[in-house]
């Protein structure tokens, strides 16, 4: 490859590529990425030419939304009414302190779905919650044991 006259050794990239020009894994021509906050040129540009014209082309939305458009109305009601979050869910679980409890709570996790009480997603969410404490209580069972052990061998 041919340097450009202008171009001195000490300004060309000396940083470790492969092929091609990509970078290899783990390193990066800026370490920090790109910062925080900072915005597209293209959004920059099209924030620029929008300055000043929200009012009216939120009226005209708003006139097409009532006239019939569906494009509009639907960019209106999603402005008005976000999309759905999770809610909050209300089914009666068992207590839980043992892993076995853990197997009473996911069966009642199950039966909720089956009546209809609540969806898949959020059985899915609940089945996550239980396995983490789950997770928690074996841990703090192995630590209780592995003390004892230690104690015991002293």
């Amino acid at each position: 490859m041919r340097m450009p006259e202008e171009m001195t050794p000490d300004l060309v990239d000396t940083a470790p590529k492969q092929g091609r020009g990509r970078w290899k894994p783990g390193e990066s021509g800026n370490p920090d990425g790109r910062p925080r906050g900072s915005r597209n040129k293209t959004t920059l540009a099209a924030i620029a030419l929008l300055d000043g014209e929200a009012e009216a082309l939120t009226r005209t939305a708003i006139e097409k939304a009532l006239e019939g458009d569906m494009a509009a109305l639907r960019l209106c009601l999603e402005r008005i009414v976000p999309p759905a979050r999770s809610r909050a869910v209300e089914i009666d679980l068992p207590p839980f302190e043992t892993t076995q409890d853990i197997v009473a709570a996911t069966g009642a996790v199950v039966n909720a779905v089956a009546d209809g009480a609540i969806t898949v997603d959020e059985a899915q969410g609940l089945a996550d919650v239980l396995e983490r404490h789950r997770r928690a209580i074996e841990t703090v069972d192995l630590e209780r044991r592995i003390t004892a052990l230690e104690n015991g061998s002293k």
